[in-house]
């Protein structure tokens, strides 16, 4: 009798070891998800709603699912809302990698300026944008999360930098002709 006591302890003690370690996983990547989420929606409901989704999807495919699997269900949880188109053409504008920036280029710029022109960025390219120079990805990693070829998230990077200029840009030229 004695054994089959010994064996429900360690069980119950087992589980609540998991439950630790779970909520550690959620509480580690549930920012870093919502954060992502909510960029590439713009809504705190949508983002609720799929932050939820992608630990649902995450630890129903694993009792204690890696960072990486945690991105990949919130990948797939962003894929059904999103359009994460996969054409990003090569962005040319007016500041080329010849032509040097305008004065107002390498001035500060407003947090929130920056936040409603990431928010302009097609899709992917926020995406990608996010992934790389928000959350500190390597393209490498971007590349494996995405299925992709490490040349296309360099330049979609590239892209969504050039586009983020040139939009930040026009705003404070914009602003300084109004005032």
């Amino acid at each position: 009798m004695e054994d089959l006591s010994t064996k429900i302890v360690n069980s119950v003690q087992a589980e609540r070891n998991l439950k630790a370690r779970q909520r550690d996983i959620y509480d580690s990547h549930r920012h870093r998800a919502f954060s992502l989420a909510y960029y590439m929606t713009g809504n705190e409901v949508d983002a609720e709603r799929i932050l939820t989704q992608t630990f649902v999807r995450a630890f129903e495919a694993s009792p204690e699912p890696t960072g990486q699997e945690v991105d990949q269900a919130l990948l797939a949880e962003l894929r059904k809302r999103v359009s994460l188109d996969l054409n990003i053409p090569v962005y040319t504008s007016v500041l080329s990698a010849s032509a040097p920036l305008p004065r107002q280029a390498g001035q500060n710029v407003k947090r929130t300026d920056l936040e409603e022109a990431i928010g302009q960025l097609p899709a992917m390219e926020r995406f990608l944008f996010l992934l790389r120079d928000v959350e500190g990805y390597t393209p490498a990693t971007i590349a494996e999360l995405l299925r992709l070829p490490e040349s296309y998230v360099h330049q979609g990077v590239f892209t969504a930098r050039a586009r983020l200029r040139t939009m930040l840009v026009a705003r404070r030229v914009a602003k300084s002709a109004v005032a």
